[in-house]
């Protein structure tokens, strides 16, 4: 007898991205107004992301399985396609400094957030055709680390460090959970060191952020500036925080505070309870996850439902140490929270697999 639908997965990504929105609008009104006349522009904009994002979830939730598997190389290679596209001048644009987006109107599409869904199917198809080689490093280990560094290598040309560490990552997790033996992770650790050390010397605004991490006062009015503010949300927001739009970093103290940042915002406003139920929602969400990936029989959605609750997990984790100023500033956005219409739409289409895969779990 198989399983229904996983409803209390579903109804917990519904509650986390409608709380989204609301903060969005929370976070955004004052400089919407003031940028564009329009208080409603970005929340109007992830609205359509979000419609468009459950209807996929609920689309991708009845396909037939095979679907993937017989696509995802089709899928990965589109996306090496549009990686290498959005480079070009004239066809990408640039926000912020990097060249991730494809314009279309008001709206942005970023390629390298559909790439990392894309890579995770491939890397399970791979992993599932290839088991038993997994404990070999030329034959089985190589071909899926230099197709891994390869995109790697395209999006940090855009360049978005955050991005490209959430690839390697979920990527890293699914060798694990493949059987790549443990020395292996230690060996690329070391060498994944150096070569962080190396990207950070080449690049002097990462060295900047460094920088900033260990000390904002520094430079509190330049490169400190954003996790100073970002502390001072935090810091007052006591046990109940200010109340719903009463977040006073948002008017023009915390920059785009919708995007990266938000979490900010909800625990000034929200407090120490805000907190907790939002880190209570992610937590349900990743232990649904891999409970999906735990149950199931077939390696393949196995390896795609580890893959997607580790990128969730990794992207979720990455964003709130940057927001409390553990690591330094790195661009990732806060899954089904932050202001950014890929990022919404990949997560509900993978959320949408996970779904799929748990019908099939007997």
């Amino acid at each position: 007898m198989k399983k229904q639908f996983d409803y209390l997965l579903f109804i917990s990504v519904i509650i986390i991205s409608l709380f989204g929105l609301l903060m969005i609008y929370s976070a955004s009104y004052v400089w919407a107004e003031y940028k564009f006349q329009n208080p409603f522009k970005f929340v109007t904009n992830q609205g359509i992301f979000f419609i468009l994002g459950i209807f996929f979830m609920l689309v991708i939730s009845k396909l037939p399985f095979s679907f993937f598997q017989k696509n995802c190389k089709k899928f990965l290679f589109l996306c090496i396609l549009l990686l290498i596209g959005v480079l070009i001048p004239g066809i990408g644009s640039i926000r912020n400094g990097s060249r991730s987006w494809f314009g279309i109107g008001s709206f942005g599409i970023q390629p390298s957030e559909f790439t990392k869904l894309a890579m995770i199917l491939f890397t399970a198809h791979y992993l599932t055709k290839n088991e038993k080689l997994m404990k070999q490093f030329k034959k089985g280990i190589l071909p899926i680390l230099s197709l891994l560094l390869f995109l790697f290598f395209l999006i940090m040309l855009q360049p978005d460090f955050g991005t490209g560490m959430i690839l390697v990552m979920s990527i890293i997790g699914m060798l694990f959970v493949g059987g790549v033996p443990i020395s292996f992770f230690l060996k690329l650790g070391s060498i994944g060191v150096i070569g962080i050390i190396g990207l950070i010397l080449a690049a002097p605004y990462r060295l900047t952020r460094i920088l900033s991490f260990l000390n904002p006062w520094q430079d509190p009015l330049g490169s400190g500036f954003q996790i100073i503010q970002s502390l001072y949300a935090i810091g007052p927001g006591g046990l109940f925080g200010y109340g719903f739009l009463n977040s006073r970093q948002k008017h023009f103290y915390l920059p785009e505070p919708q995007t990266d940042f938000i979490f900010s915002i909800i625990s000034e406003e929200f407090g120490f309870m805000g907190i907790l139920i939002v880190a209570s929602l992610f937590l349900f969400i990743i232990y649904r996850g891999f409970m999906i990936a735990r149950n199931s029989s077939n390696l393949f959605q196995k390896y795609v439902a580890f893959g997607i609750t580790f990128q969730i997990a990794f992207q979720s984790i990455l964003n709130l140490m940057v927001v409390v100023g553990l690591i330094p500033v790195t661009g990732v956005t806060l899954p089904f929270l932050s202001y950014g219409g890929s990022s919404l739409l990949i997560t509900l289409c993978s959320v949408g697999i996970l779904l799929n895969i748990s019908r099939n779990n007997k």
